[in-house]
């Protein structure tokens, strides 16, 4: 494998066991990893802001033991505008879009990925999905979705609107095992 010291890859951290697994494994892969915590919604309620605190929490606790920065952002009006309009025309007109495939496109593979390149200096972004990627090795060739080791956790079907450009951008640790095996990863790092 090609060295890994120069690259600079911003983990999506939301605080849960796949994305701080994604992180450790990063690290021992030697990338320069920097973590972003994205704020998808607003605070109307307390439930809300609760849950939200407590993840950042959970995700500053993490970047803190892996000894890597955490940035946050706000995302919420692009979520708003990019995703939950959307959905709620949507719905209205009779049809159940799947919020989660959008926010994918727009958010996480898209306005997440602006910020990591244009602001973080970021070589690659990396999500807690359970999905892999193909490395092209010949000239032409286009990487592509795959799906996960896991078959009760694949998450490529979510990812199919991602554009060859973005994939490449994109890696994804944890959709090389099985949920059990990140759990006991997490379990042995604390």
């Amino acid at each position: 494998m090609s060295d890994n010291s120069q690259k600079k890859v911003i983990v999506g951290m939301s605080g849960g066991v796949d994305s701080s697994v994604s992180a450790y494994l990063l690290l021992q892969q030697g990338y320069q990893v920097e973590g972003l915590f994205m704020k998808n919604w607003e605070e109307d309620d307390n439930d809300e802001y609760c849950s939200a605190a407590e993840d950042l929490a959970d995700a500053q606790a993490v970047c803190d033991k892996l000894g890597i920065t955490l940035h946050t952002i706000n995302f919420a009006a692009e979520y708003w505008d990019n995703v939950f309009e959307y959905f709620l025309a949507e719905y209205k007109a009779g049809r159940t879009p799947n919020p989660d495939i959008l926010c994918n496109k727009e958010i996480k593979f898209k306005a997440f990925l602006e910020f990591a390149d244009e602001v973080l200096e970021a070589d690659y972004i990396a999500m807690g999905h359970y999905t892999r990627r193909s490395f092209p090795t010949a000239e032409g060739e286009k990487p592509q979705m795959l799906r996960g080791v896991d078959n009760n956790k694949d998450q490529s079907y979510f990812l199919y609107t991602l554009s060859h450009e973005q994939i490449a951008r994109s890696l994804f640790p944890v959709g090389e095992l099985e949920k059990p095996e990140v759990r006991r990863i997490a379990e042995e790092q604390g």
